[in-house]
């Protein structure tokens, strides 16, 4: 079984392995039903019992499949998350698929507002099959998503969005509220405008980032704000190495990251360890953090991920890196 963590100040205990269901949108490709539903059983059987998901990933196909796989488990055992920032209806033809090559026939409308946030909640519950919902996200409230418009985005969720969730958590309906992001320096901003429980943070600590590090985790750990990581491999460079046509950030990767990644891997070949367990197992002992949520499409990935987690490495292998400059000296690499 999984070991679980408190989040944050909450009284909720998560599993530090999550499952993502980004993927399960038909991210990319095509799924077949009956294996993305089959990969959260595998990963619930496992003892994995934090899963996460959102309206976005394939318009309501994730929320849909993992609705079904969750109900072959007692509800209180599972920790649920999804998040807010659009709400579905049904398209009149041709929809943004935002990288989902697949996914349901619903278009999505960017809401941060108070009714839209209500309104994204009421859908997600049903697409679901819940009643309640353990975690809600504000989703990609951030400059990669928003550009200049960032500010402006920033303040309709603060007004909307965040007034909604607190309402929602002091009468019981949500147990906790947070941000989902892609950006370290947005976390700051939130924090410091709201009462956060939780944020996940995608792919800015990582084995190639420690960005966060230094900036929002010591604030994440003084205020008791739980992290949940997901984007640990950095949208897949950090899972399948320095190889023709790897990807940084949703993006081809850079000449500079290629080579920085090689580096890693030679170390980690040195030391017998593979570089996606290495990429695990560099960010699950800082004290914010929760659990470090993986993505699946198949129970086969869910049993690789299981694999990398509960491999062991050697403290060597560390120390190898901080002395060549290729994580922070500062980076805990075990639990205190």
């Amino acid at each position: 079984m999984i070991a679980r963590r408190k989040l944050g100040r909450t009284n909720i205990n998560i599993s530090e392995l999550g499952f993502g269901g980004a993927p399960l949108g038909d991210l990319y490709a095509h799924l077949d039903d009956r294996q993305a539903i089959d990969a959260v059983r595998t990963a619930l059987d496992a003892g994995i019992r934090y899963v996460d998901t959102a309206p976005l990933y394939g318009h309501g196909l994730s929320e849909h499949r993992i609705g079904t796989a969750i109900r072959s488990v007692h509800r209180s055992s599972l920790v649920l998350s999804t998040k807010v920032g659009r709400w579905m209806s049904p398209a009149g033809g041709e929809w943004d698929r935002e990288g989902y090559a697949g996914g349901l026939p619903f278009a999505a409308h960017l809401d941060y507002g108070y009714d839209g946030t209500l309104r994204a909640i009421e859908q997600s519950l049903q697409r679901l099959g819940t009643n309640r919902l353990d975690i809600v996200l504000i989703h990609d409230v951030d400059r990669r998503n928003h550009g200049d418009r960032l500010d402006q985005r920033f303040r309709e969720a603060i007004k909307g969005a965040w007034h909604a969730l607190r309402r929602m958590r002091e009468e019981g309906v949500i147990g906790a509220a947070g941000i989902g992001v892609n950006e370290a320096e947005i976390c700051l901003r939130f924090a410091e405008a709201c009462d956060l429980d939780c944020v996940m943070l995608a792919g800015r600590y990582s084995l190639l980032d420690q960005g966060a590090l230094h900036t929002f985790l010591p604030v994440a750990e003084k205020r008791g704000i739980g992290v949940l990581l997901g984007g640990v491999f950095n949208s897949g460079v950090l899972a399948t190495g320095a190889v023709p046509g790897a990807t940084y950030d949703y993006a081809p990767a850079s000449a500079a990251i290629l080579e920085r990644v090689k580096r890693i891997e030679a170390v980690c070949t040195r030391h017998g360890v593979a570089l996606p367990v290495a990429a695990i197992h560099a960010v699950r002992h800082h004290p914010a953090v929760a659990s470090v949520v993986l993505g699946a499409t198949s129970p086969a990935e869910v049993s690789r991920n299981l694999a990398s987690w509960n491999a062991s490495v050697p403290a060597d292998l560390w120390a190898e890196l901080k002395q060549e400059g290729l994580i922070d000296r500062d980076m805990p690499v075990d639990r205190a």
